[in-house]
C-alpha cells in the first residue's frame, strides 16, 4: 500500500504563509456579515416586502402617528360637529394677515391641526406616506422641523404678499381675513426633503410628478396664493437636502 500524504510528510505541501496581518488590514463590510456577491435589497424592494412600514406606527414613527391621530380627530369633528362650531374654530385657526399680526405663533400651530377637504383630501395620503418615510430616515424631531419650516415660511411668504397687495390697493381689505389653514404646505416641503434621500431614478420622477401637479393647479388660477405657497414649500424642502442628508448619515 502507498503511504497517505499528509501536510507534515508531503514535501510538496508547503506551509501556507501567515496572512493574518493582511486580513486585519482589509476593511470590514458595512451592514454585518453578508455572502460575497450578494446585493442588499433596494429600499423600494424592502418596502414592498414589508408594506406595513409604509404607514406610521406608534413605536416606529411616533411623530407621524400622533400627528395623524390628531388630524383624524379634527377631521371627524369637522364632519360631525355643527357647521357653526366648525366654522368658528377654523376661522380662529386661520393664518390670515389679521391673525398673523395678532397672535402668529398660536395660529401657525392651530392652522396645522386641520386638513382642508377632510380625510378624503389627497394630502392625507401624501402625509401618511411621505412623513412616515422621512421620519424613518431622520427621526421624528427632525421631520417636525422640516414640516414646520415649510408650513411657517410658505404661509408667511404668501400672506405677507397678500398684506402688501392690500396695502398698495391691489386687493380689497377683505383679503386680510381670507380663510387659510391646512397641512398642505408642510406636506409639500416634506415631499421636497424626502426626494433628496431617494435614488436619482426615483427622485426626479417624484419631483416632476408632484411639481407638475402644483404647476397645473397654479395655471388653473383657482387659488393662486395657495398654489404659489405649495411651490414655495416644495422649494424649501429641496433647499434642505444638504441638511437632510447629513441628518440621515447621523441617524
Amino acid at each position: 500500500m502507498e503511504p497517505t500524504a499528509t501536510a507534515g510528510t508531503d514535501p510538496s505541501a508547503a506551509p501556507l504563509p501567515d496572512v493574518s496581518e493582511l486580513l486585519d488590514g482589509m476593511p470590514r463590510q458595512r451592514g454585518g456579515p453578508h455572502l460575497a456577491g450578494t446585493v442588499a435589497p433596494a429600499p423600494l424592494a424592502r418596502a414592498l416586502r414589508r408594506p406595513w412600514r409604509l404607514l406610521p406606527t406608534p413605536a416606529g414613527t411616533p411623530f407621524t402617528f400622533g400627528y395623524a391621530a390628531v388630524l383624524a380627530l379634527t377631521s371627524l369633528l369637522g364632519t360631525y360637529a355643527s357647521s357653526s362650531l366648525v366654522q368658528s374654530l377654523q376661522q380662529a385657526s386661520s393664518t390670515d394677515v389679521t391673525h398673523l399680526m395678532q397672535s402668529p405663533a398660536l395660529v401657525l400651530l392651530a392652522s396645522a391641526l386641520w386638513v382642508a377637504g377632510g380625510l378624503v383630501s389627497p394630502y392625507v395620503f401624501c402625509f401618511l406616506l411621505v412623513l412616515t418615510a422621512l421620519e424613518r430616515r431622520i427621526g421624528g424631531a427632525r421631520t417636525a422641523v422640516v414640516f414646520l419650516a415649510g408650513h411657517v415660511l410658505a404661509t408667511v411668504a404668501t400672506e405677507g404678499t397678500v398684506g402688501l397687495a392690500v396695502l398698495v390697493g391691489h386687493l380689497p381689505d377683505s383679503s386680510l381675513h381670507r380663510l387659510d389653514y391646512g397641512i398642505s404646505f408642510g406636506v409639500a416641503a416634506s415631499v421636497g426633503a424626502l426626494a433628496g434621500l431617494l435614488g436619482p431614478w426615483l427622485r426626479w420622477p417624484v419631483l416632476a410628478l408632484f411639481g407638475g401637479m402644483l404647476v397645473q393647479s397654479l395655471l388653473e388660477f383657482t387659488d393662486p396664493m395657495t398654489s404659489w405657497g405649495h411651490l414655495i414649500s416644495l422649494a424649501i424642502g429641496v433647499a434642505t437636502w444638504p441638511l437632510i442628508r447629513r441628518w440621515h448619515r447621523e441617524s
